[in-house]
């Protein structure tokens, strides 16, 4: 189930919220969330209207001021990632918008090059949802998606989201609110670890945490504590052959019917996965995304 509410009559269709803090003070906080970023991808997360030189020019200054720092990804004629000093990562933790953010920054040009594949990959799946966002008249903005997100679930064990999506979906006077797990998949660990995945989230779905020092009880789901209803989980691939991701797909939808917690979990929560080329090419409301527990493709809010 899906909150939605009633639309203000005076929402405008192509709604897009507009920029309340400067430029420098918006690079700052989706560093901050997004820990790595070319500038490209901050271009087209914060302006999409503007030159890419009105927002180099701007990271220039805050490199000049020893707020950012950034390393060049090889073999990409000298293309910037950026990321967050120590000292402004750690400022940043107490922005109101930031206070939930996992305190996870990067700190050296070492482990921004390690992470720089990965991160740079699930911030290219959030700029798919944010362009079509945009293009529908939705709100869905740079603060609207959390990566790396950890949750308990149960015998010491934690499940880590490579984000949590928050999305408004705008359709004539109804606002619903959505929200996703979503993972992203590069081809870098097998097929069999893929699908395991949903497992950890089944477990997540049923996981009851226990007081401690009390006689065990039946409580409340544990992810009540941070979500109104259990979010969609969405897989999106990338990083391999189109039969190699068909194949990884089908995998994940074995697991969805065969394992006995994750059909359970599959009968009640709309599961998806999709290919991240198609997100690009066709955006992700279009009949992109396989339902895991289905048959024909779908937009993602119609899992």
């Amino acid at each position: 189930m899906d909150l939605t509410t009633a639309q203000p009559k005076d929402h405008a269709a192509g709604f897009t919220p507009r920029p309340t803090e400067s430029l420098a003070h918006q690079l700052l906080a989706a560093l901050a969330q997004h820990r790595l970023a070319s500038t490209h991808q901050l271009r087209l997360l914060l302006r999409p209207n503007r030159s890419r030189q009105s927002v180099s020019q701007r990271l220039n200054d805050l490199l000049g001021e020893h707020l950012v720092d950034f390393v060049v990804l090889p073999q990409s004629h000298r293309t910037r990632i950026w990321y967050l000093t120590p000292k402004v990562a750690r400022l940043t933790r107490d922005w109101p918008a930031l206070r939930s953010r996992p305190p996870y920054p990067i700190t050296s040009a070492t482990a921004a090059s390690l992470k720089t594949p990965h991160t740079l990959t699930v911030l290219r799946t959030h700029l798919a949802f944010v362009a079509d966002a945009r293009q529908r008249g939705d709100e869905h903005g740079h603060l609207d998606w959390t990566p790396e997100v950890f949750h308990a679930i149960g015998d010491q064990d934690r499940l880590v989201a490579d984000a949590v999506m928050h999305y408004t979906l705008i359709e004539g006077e109804q606002r619903c609110k959505l929200r996703a797990f979503v993972e992203i998949d590069r081809a870098t660990m097998s097929s069999e670890r893929l699908a395991a995945k949903l497992i950890e989230y089944a477990r997540l779905w049923t996981y009851e945490p226990q007081p401690a020092g009390r006689r065990r009880q039946t409580g409340q789901p544990g992810w009540l504590r941070w979500y109104p209803v259990f979010p969609r989980v969405l897989f999106v691939l990338t990083g391999a052959s189109r039969q190699t991701m068909d194949n990884r797909i089908s995998d994940l939808k074995t697991m969805a019917t065969h394992h006995p917690l994750v059909a359970g979990l599959a009968r009640e929560i709309p599961l998806g996965a999709a290919v991240l080329d198609d997100l690009d090419n066709r955006g992700p409301t279009c009949d992109v995304w396989t339902p895991l527990a289905g048959d024909q493709p779908r937009p993602w809010t119609q899992l």
